[in-house]
């Protein structure tokens, strides 16, 4: 997408410049009064700003929606990652409550059996 942003940045950039040198080469071989090419001069430059504040609006406007879009999905998967994680550690808190119940039992077990041999001897 980076590419192609690029690519079209670089066309538009020479696009520009190339109405700018074929606007001065038109004004320099042109043959006008003065006033008339002083008139055309900034009615051109108007066009340009022109077209330069709705490029620039235009580029803005799409920045902007990427940077929305990547921000999205960055907390998408941030979600995602925190929800992997609550499983995992609720797995692990199972299986250690699990092994703590088993260990009570073998103790218990282990005490029975000792009570049971003293009272035998």
């Amino acid at each position: 997408m980076e590419n192609n942003e690029s690519e079209l940045g670089s066309f538009l950039a020479g696009f520009v410049i190339g109405a700018l040198v074929g606007a001065a080469t038109a004004l320099i071989l042109a043959p006008q009064s003065g006033e008339s090419t002083r008139h055309q001069i900034i009615s051109t430059s108007d066009e340009l700003r022109h077209s330069a504040d709705s490029y620039t609006r235009e580029y803005r406007d799409k920045a902007n929606a990427i940077f929305s879009d990547t921000r999205s999905r960055a907390q998408n998967l941030t979600e995602q990652v925190q929800d992997q994680v609550r499983i995992v550690l609720d797995a692990g808190k199972d299986q250690a409550g699990q092994a703590k119940e088993q260990v009570e039992q073998a103790v218990d077990d282990l005490n029975a059996d000792i009570a049971d041999a003293s009272a035998s001897a």
